[in-house]
């Protein structure tokens, strides 16, 4: 899906800001809005000081989603990424995965690379949808309710390599 017809989804893009210490609160309650297991704000907090790439999407004066993506060498990681409940399903988490493919080409990322669970059945088609494959799983890498859950290792090439 492109990034023009995803605009058709919402009267207006979102806008894009830096996340900042200011909008930590925010997004640590709607991460706990939408995952049984969330982030801490600390570990939110600890996210902006290593410097990692934290953009907030904002409707208007409402919080839309957020996205946290930390770079390394020519790949990309997507660490956390949400959208409210009551704009889940209208284009903001493939906008946002949008601004991520962008941003971490821009840095030289060739690939992006993301866990998710394997009960998170809604994510998976997003991923699928943006261009993302199931390159592995990760053994009880997420806490459940009884025991843990596994997370699917996923992956998208973002720029193939050049052939001479």
């Amino acid at each position: 899906m492109s990034t023009s017809s995803l605009l058709v989804a919402y009267r207006q893009p979102p806008e894009i800001f830096p996340m900042r210490e200011a909008d930590l609160d925010g997004i640590a309650a709607l991460e706990a809005r939408v995952e049984t297991f969330p982030w801490t704000r600390a570990l939110f907090a600890d996210s902006l000081a290593a410097g990692h790439l934290a953009w907030v999407a904002r409707q208007g004066s409402c919080l839309a989603g957020f996205l946290i993506l930390m770079s390394g060498v020519e790949e990309a990681h997507l660490l956390n990424i949400a959208v409210a409940p009551e704009m889940q399903g209208h284009g903001y988490g493939a906008f946002l995965l949008q601004q991520a493919f962008t941003w971490a080409t821009s840095q030289g990322a060739r690939q992006m690379l993301l866990e998710v669970r394997p009960s998170n059945t809604a994510a998976i088609t997003l991923y699928q949808r943006q261009g993302f494959t199931e390159i592995g799983r990760r053994k009880n890498y997420y806490p459940a309710a009884v025991g843990r859950e596994d997370g699917l290792l996923f992956s998208r090439i973002l720029v193939a390599e050049i052939q001479a």
